[in-house]
């Protein structure tokens, strides 16, 4: 295959895999999947999915949010780890969304990156998810599979982020870095891979790795 037929392969095998996306971290506007999306780094959405509703019930907006302390920020987000940093993080965004938003997360990529502990594949998310802005954030299972489908070198996320934008239509990232998060997950994860059941890697997949994974099932 040439790489203009794996993309087609791929973009058609998660369709048939993935009519229908649902969207990782529970939330019910930009705020609270902002909130949620910074509590997710280093941490499993299941986690996240956890704690929040105990969050929200106290402070689901910035208004009610800075009425918190950072301290009772924290005691509730432990559990998703970093916890000193992101309830911070929490704390000061929301007062700068009160301050400089009159309480609403901003529309645009230097907004959201102005915010305290929100970086770039934050924003990316928020901007895709909550906004519908083409975006397209790449976590660890985008990342891994990325370099196992021979698309990027792998090098660094920021490198696998222009390669993904630069190989699928625009109109389709933000399905597709849903649909690859669910296939990583199911299909092609960083351990306990089952290779049988992978069929975009085993069918484009890097030789490097196939020889690899075959040689270790020798």
């Amino acid at each position: 295959m040439n790489k203009q037929q794996k993309i087609k392969f791929i973009i058609t095998t998660l369709n048939e895999l993935y009519p229908k996306i649902p969207i990782p971290l529970d939330h019910k506007d930009p705020y609270t999947l902002l909130i949620a999306v910074l509590l997710s780094a280093q941490c499993t959405d299941v986690r996240v999915n956890q704690i929040t509703p105990i969050l929200f019930a106290k402070a689901d907006n910035p208004f009610d949010m800075v009425k918190l302390s950072v301290e009772e920020i924290k005691a509730i987000i432990r559990p998703c780890g970093l916890s000193p940093m992101k309830s911070k993080g929490i704390y000061g965004l929301s007062k700068i969304l009160i301050e400089k938003y009159n309480g609403e997360v901003p529309k645009s990529f230097e907004g959201l990156e102005e915010l305290p502990a929100v970086g770039h594949k934050t924003a990316s998310v928020v901007m895709s998810q909550a906004f519908g802005v083409p975006a397209f954030p790449v976590d660890t299972h985008i990342h891994r599979l990325m370099y196992r489908w021979n698309l990027t070198n792998g090098k660094n996320v920021q490198q696998t982020e222009k390669d993904a934008k630069r190989l699928f239509p625009e109109e389709l990232w933000n399905d597709l870095h849903l649909q690859i998060i669910w296939y990583g997950r199911e299909y092609s994860p960083a351990r306990g891979w089952n290779l049988d059941k992978d069929i975009i890697t085993k069918t484009i997949g890097r030789k490097s790795i196939l020889n690899k994974y075959y040689q270790m099932k020798i």
